[in-house]
């Protein structure tokens, strides 16, 4: 790690009330007490203290009103000592601010360099490193809860105690080959292998647990799909609370993909609007019908929208059944109820398909149904959603699935009666597959990559 001071904008630049600019590093004082005039130097400042002064150019003039708060090593955020202006917002004064830093002795951090000096200075471990960057892009009040319960340490603390039970035994089984005299507890193979066995249920607890992590963190991707004029356009809108895709009785108006966010009871949902899917020879809207297809390949969750007042027809069949061949999980829904006089044609319908939703888009019938059964596919197999351990990371579920292997490896040879020390060759390589997701084993390479996905200034 380069032993220097850095210096970035930790707000996001524009206007605003305020700007924070940190400075981390071994000068980091020194760097403020030429720029800084208040009633103390920076410092004589007692750590942990607030003070307010001005900044001063080289010419001696004032650029602007500050707050200066020092704060003295270990008892910072990067383990180092630091410095945070907070000058009144604006693109100019940042960058007036920062370049009179950088003339005095201070360099530009990198992208999540302050972040990245945490993780160096043993504060926190890379699996915390990541959850801060998860906070910052977290879309839903859930998936923050989710965040912060990382960077306190829930997926570390786990991960550590398999981790420990690893080694435990591994320590266990060396003794016994390495030292055969000494007076130690002897490990068989079926005990190792039965300790193996525990070690690798817990990891595919977490490895499970990837599946509504994900859908936390990077979204759930819903796709409505239907033929034209079925009613999509208006299911858009009525879960996206907003007229964001566009109305009409003429069929074939949407003519390609709309997106649009949405929170569902916490989940962020990325809803896909697209075109009817009919046969045509309208190229644009052939066009159209293609991304629609394309976005049921793409979708975690298909919801095929029905105009039940024109029946079941076949073209409704032919599309349900490119959902099926895609194998995607889908809703089947059968909209404008509202405009089937006979109700007992309704009831014959829900009999047949038993676990369709019958809606009125119109008077907003069946909407949160539909809202109900998008987030129950998202949670299922979750007993406790919100304070369960959840891996959100591929990169933690590849680690953990590439550790589970090599556990697998040395159960079977537990199982062969193979010699222990296979045993814990295998054991050992789990050991660092486990160790690379909180950075015991991290190649530097994959450090440095994770940290360039984070914004400047953090």
């Amino acid at each position: 790690m380069k032993n220097d001071t850095i210096a970035g904008v930790s707000t996001a630049v524009g206007n605003s009330g305020i700007s924070v600019i940190r400075l981390s590093g071994p000068e980091a004082f020194l760097i403020a007490d030429k720029v800084f005039r208040g009633k103390n130097t920076v410092s004589d400042q007692k750590s942990h203290t607030i003070q307010y002064g001005k900044i001063i150019s080289d010419t001696n003039e004032v650029m602007d009103e500050v707050l200066l708060s020092k704060m003295e090593a270990p008892r910072t955020y990067t383990r180092e000592d630091v410095v945070e202006i907070s000058s009144h917002g604006g693109y100019t004064i940042a960058v007036s601010l920062l370049n009179l830093l950088y003339k005095h002795g201070a360099r530009p951090a990198e992208p999540g360099e302050f972040t990245k000096r945490a993780f160096l200075n043993g504060r926190i471990d890379l699996s915390q490193a990541e959850a801060v960057m998860d906070i910052i892009q977290a879309r839903t009040q859930r998936v923050s809860k989710v965040a912060v319960r990382q960077l306190e340490g829930s997926v570390s603390q786990i991960l550590n105690e398999i981790r420990e039970k690893i080694i435990i035994l591994l320590s266990n089984i060396e003794v016994n080959l390495d030292y055969p005299e000494y007076d130690a507890e002897e490990v068989t193979l079926v005990q190792a292998g039965k300790e193996t066995e525990g070690i690798i249920v817990e990891l595919e607890k977490l490895i499970n647990s990837f599946h509504f992590g994900k859908l936390l963190r990077e979204g759930m991707e819903v796709v409505i799909t239907g033929r034209p004029n079925v009613g999509k356009s208006s299911l858009m809108n009525r879960l996206t609370r907003k007229n964001r895709s566009i109305v009409t009785d003429i069929p074939g108006t949407t003519r390609d993909t709309i997106e649009e966010f949405v929170n569902i009871k916490g989940i962020p949902v990325k809803l896909v609007d697209t075109a009817g899917v009919r046969e045509t020879l309208d190229q644009v809207e052939q066009q159209g019908v293609e991304r629609s297809i394309k976005a049921i390949k793409d979708a975690d969750l298909v919801v095929v929208l029905v105009d039940l007042s024109q029946g079941f027809i076949s073209e409704d069949k032919i599309l349900l059944n490119k959902v099926l061949e895609h194998n995607k999980p889908y809703v089947l829904c059968f909209n404008k109820t509202d405009l089937i006089k006979d109700k007992a044609s309704i009831n014959e319908m829900s009999e047949t398909y038993s676990d369709a939703i019958f809606m009125s888009i119109s008077e907003n019938k069946g909407v949160d149904e539909l809202e109900e059964r998008i987030f129950g596919f998202a949670t299922e197999n979750s007993q406790d959603i919100d304070n369960q351990v959840l891996i959100t990371n591929a990169r933690h579920e590849h680690q953990l699935k590439k550790a589970k292997e090599y556990l697998e490896s040395a159960l079977k040879a537990c199982d062969l009666k193979m010699s222990l020390d296979m045993v814990a060759l295998d054991l050992k390589v789990a050991l660092e597959e486990l160790g690379k997701i909180t950075g015991h084993h991290a190649d530097q390479d994959v450090i440095n990559a994770i940290f360039s996905r984070f914004c400047l200034g953090k």
